[in-house]
């Protein structure tokens, strides 16, 4: 028995010796295909891990189909208060009797201005600096801003600084004395042009510096007041036939390698312009939103053909990409079928799916009185299709009207029998 074991031993190499040979033709047979299965799985591989670093289609949205977030709505009763009404602020009672006032008649947002004829309406750092004296203040010396919000919240109403002048100046204020390089120009080397607010000139809104002189009055605002939002107009624009001065076509040209068509109407020139402005809206808005996320960015534009066309102001765009969370269009017609026609365009039914919105009514002039009957008419026109109203201005509401003031205030009272509380985002 002793010696069999050596044998079996022997036996087992010998099988295991012929067995490893056998594997190893069979190996070397099918290296081939399985180099060539490693080789394509490492090619596969690599083609997915490079697929999955770029975004997908659906990623690539243009602004025209974006879906905009949506906003909870709210009713807008608003007015805004200019300069003209001044005289009403200026003092605490005044501010309180104001106030008071609205929030019987049920109005739930005021809109003060803030930048106006090159100057602020409260004590600006960045205005100082940029050599812009300061004046506005209240007849106790008090802060007239800070007053009516106070004031307003009291009462349950917000408050929207109004930012009236936007990119416009007087030629002559000490904005533009000071610094004449952040002008624009039309073609001929002029640099204004005339306005509600007579001849005025325009900040140049491509200018870096320009750019960061607004933002900086608009964060000052923002961060220093408890505001509920900021309002833009129609100013925070530039009319198309500016665009001439030396940066931007400097800029223009090293971007499209041309400069600037003499036609200031030529569509890619006006295009090229609109989104110039649109990116500074958007980083505007993000500079506010990282001070204070809950404000509303709120703009007060003319109708979208007008806007943009002549005063390359993309506004729908403005909406479409989230920039804006509020909108109030003006609307500034004597004829209820020119206003109802304005009121029934394609951009506001689209805007109001998204964000509260409303229109901007004429409430009177000091030399041009509007009726009651056509405030009337035309808030009633609004409100049916699911639209806010905001009037311009304060003290035109109930005086330089051929009514009695009884008679107006009673009328504001029919057009909101109750109130309709607003709040921030």
């Amino acid at each position: 028995m002793t010696n069999q074991f050596p044998n079996r031993s022997l036996q087992v190499r010998v099988r295991l010796v012929n067995l490893f040979k056998k594997y190893r033709r069979l190996l070397k047979r099918c290296l081939p295909l399985v180099f060539a299965i490693s080789f394509s799985t490492v090619l596969l591989l690599d083609n997915l891990q490079s697929t999955a670093q770029l975004p997908p289609p659906a990623t690539i949205i243009q602004p025209e189909i974006f879906q905009p977030r949506q906003l909870p709505r709210q009713e807008i009763r608003g007015v805004w208060m200019s300069t003209n009404d001044f005289n009403v602020l200026k003092t605490r009672s005044g501010a309180k009797d104001a106030i008071t006032q609205l929030r019987r008649l049920n109005f739930n947002t005021i809109y003060p201005v803030v930048w106006n004829s090159g100057y602020t309406k409260f004590p600006s750092i960045t205005a100082k600096r940029a050599g812009i004296p300061f004046f506005f203040k209240g007849a106790d010396g008090q802060d007239i801003l800070a007053d009516l919000i106070s004031q307003s919240h009291r009462q349950g109403l917000l408050v929207l600084p109004w930012f009236e002048f936007g990119f416009m100046t007087p030629e002559t204020s000490e904005l533009a004395l000071n610094h004449p390089e952040w002008l624009t120009q039309k073609r001929d080397g002029s640099r204004t042009s005339n306005s509600a607010a007579g001849e005025v000139a325009w900040l140049n809104p491509f200018h870096p510096q320009v750019q960061q002189f607004i933002q900086n009055l608009v964060l000052e605002v923002v961060s220093r007041y408890d505001v509920d939002g900021i309002q833009f107009d129609d100013h925070m624009s530039l009319p198309r036939d500016f665009g001439y001065d030396k940066y931007t076509v400097a800029l223009y040209t090293q971007e499209t390698e041309n400069p600037p068509p003499a036609n200031p109407a030529d569509e890619a020139w006006v295009k090229w312009r609109a989104d110039k402005i649109t990116a500074f809206m958007a980083q505007l808005n993000q500079a506010v939103k990282a001070r204070k996320p809950y404000v509303i960015f709120s703009v007060s534009p003319n109708y979208y053909n007008h806007a943009y066309k002549l005063q390359l102001q993309d506004w729908l765009n403005w909406v479409r990409l989230s920039i804006v969370d509020e909108l109030v269009m003006q609307v500034y017609r004597n004829d209820l079928a020119s206003f109802t026609r304005k009121i029934n365009l394609p951009e506001i039914i689209e805007t109001k799916r998204y964000i509260p919105t409303g229109i901007g009514i004429m409430a009177g002039l000091r030399n041009r009185p509007v009726s009651m009957r056509q405030i009337k008419s035309q808030v009633r026109a609004a409100q049916q299709r699911g639209l806010g109203v905001t009037f311009f201005y304060y003290e035109s509401l109930w005086n330089y009207a051929q009514e009695s003031v009884e008679l107006r205030q009673s009328g504001f009272k029919s057009l909101f029998p109750r109130f309709a509380r607003r709040s921030r985002i």
